[in-house]
């Protein structure tokens, strides 16, 4: 597959909040580091831009992160005033690129589908790539027609569905951190390992997203999306390396024996929706009266579900994924609660709770906690934590993504069968709440959730 040098990057939505928040700026962390200088850059999308608006956009984007590959990275982009939807407007647009086009959809995930159909009229360019962003489908069913169709266009090696959760630096290492250190391999298992908690909750609330979110809401955006995709990198077992093949095979047969918790969704599941708050001092208003939200759907602004993993490793130990908007103590990390200690001599009184290993993503640091003899009364045992920081990538999430997009690596994409599967795990919660079988709670905004919630067993 030719390298990054020898492409044009198409960005079709290119005038979006996508491409000006995540994807330019992760360009920018690339040329950084001296990547892709050399790269042809077409903007694409409905709006009545110049080129020179576009270059403008890109200088406010890469800026001095471009160094003295900027100049050329201008000189060379260019717009194209196009409709995402039609076949020839989309043949003109590949044909405008002068190398082999990686075709980049930062653009809303129905478009992006009715993208997909029309390039089936097209007879693409030799070499050509196509990346997607999540959500892969609005369920199982879709997913797998979206794959058919993206098969019938080019092969599995040239279509990379993207999500800038594993191009996290972090994310990555939960597989090098179980593979180079026995202390952690040596229990990451039902005999050490009581209960895993995979949390990402944020302060932030809609942010003028409704157009997306109030179709989606926490569970598919966030849970179905991204925390079981870090499930499986967490609980697989080690591939024997971390080419593509093998990694996903390893996350996909971890996701194949991964359940919503005995099958029950109703017990397993809740959600809520915020209220009017306060965060930081700013006023937050009710999720159901923010613009372009329909309050009708009963979209859930926090998730939570139990699932479990049918293997020897870890039967039996329930897994929480949780993740939620609006929320006053943000949180993103995956924590593994010990077991109790099978036996205490006489004489020594435990800390209370469990010690646990915890993997923070945002601040990105690694805490193993221990019970030992504390000051005093030498038989107290008390509670530390081991803490250490994660050495900061070169590169942002999205740039880890896009240079691999760009170099043809697929390790740290997501396969099509392994979408899928995300969304036969959480259809039996859909359909649950979706039927009203799981109440919608309301918490407000800058709470930790309902006041009513305990933690789900």
């Amino acid at each position: 597959m030719p390298s990054s040098r020898d492409r044009s990057l198409i960005i079709l939505g290119a005038t979006g909040d996508l491409a000006e928040r995540l994807l330019l700026p992760g360009l920018a962390s690339l040329l950084a580091v001296g990547r892709c200088a050399k790269l042809e850059l077409i903007g694409a999308g409905g709006s009545d831009w110049s080129d020179e608006r576009w270059r403008d956009l890109l200088r406010a984007t890469l800026g001095e992160s471009a160094g003295d590959a900027l100049p050329g990275i201008l000189e060379r982009a260019r717009y194209v005033r196009t409709d995402a939807t039609d076949a020839d407007a989309l043949r003109a647009l590949l044909a405008a690129a002068t190398r082999d086009p990686l075709l980049y959809l930062a653009i809303p995930p129905s478009t992006a589908r009715a993208t997909v159909e029309a390039l089936a009229a097209v007879d693409l360019p030799d070499g050509t790539v196509l990346a997607l962003e999540k959500p892969f489908g609005v369920d199982r069913a879709s997913a797998a027609q979206l794959n058919a169709r993206l098969a019938e266009l080019l092969p599995e090696d040239r279509v990379f569905r993207i999500d800038h959760f594993l191009g996290k630096s972090t994310v990555a290492n939960l597989i090098g951190l179980r593979a180079a250190n026995r202390v952690i391999e040596a229990v990451w298992n039902r005999d050490g390992i009581d209960r895993i908690e995979i949390v990402y909750d944020e302060s932030l609330a809609l942010e003028g997203r409704a157009g997306y979110y109030d179709t989606a809401g926490a569970l598919v955006d966030m849970i179905q999306s991204h925390l079981l995709l870090v499930l499986a990198l967490a609980a697989m077992e080690l591939p024997s390396s971390l080419e593509a093949d093998d990694l996903h095979g390893a996350m996909m047969q971890v996701l194949r024996a991964t359940t919503v918790r005995d099958g029950d969704a109703e017990a397993a599941s809740r959600r809520a929706r915020y209220t009017a708050g306060a965060i930081d001092g700013e006023t937050v208003p009710d999720y159901a009266s923010e613009d372009g939200v329909d309050a009708s759907r009963s979209t859930e602004t926090l998730a939570e579900v139990v699932v479990e993993i049918g293997t020897p490793r870890w039967a039996g130990v329930p897994i929480v994924l949780r993740s939620g908007k609006a929320l006053g103590a943000p949180s993103t990390h995956v924590r593994a609660s010990m077991r109790p200690a099978p036996h205490l001599p006489h004489g020594l009184e435990p800390a209370g709770g469990a010690p646990a290993i915890t993997i923070a993503l945002s601040p990105e640091r690694l805490a193993i906690e221990l019970d030992i003899n504390g000051a005093g009364d030498p038989g107290e045992l008390d509670r530390v934590s081991l803490d250490a920081e994660f050495t900061a990538g070169e590169l942002t999430a999205y740039g880890e993504v896009l240079g691999d997009v760009l170099e043809g690596d697929a390790a740290f994409t997501v396969r099509g069968d392994v979408a899928e599967e995300c969304w036969r795990i959480v259809e039996p919660v859909l359909e649950a709440w979706r039927a009203d079988r799981v109440p919608l709670e309301e918490y407000p905004a800058g709470s930790s959730g309902p006041s009513s919630w305990a933690p789900l067993p």
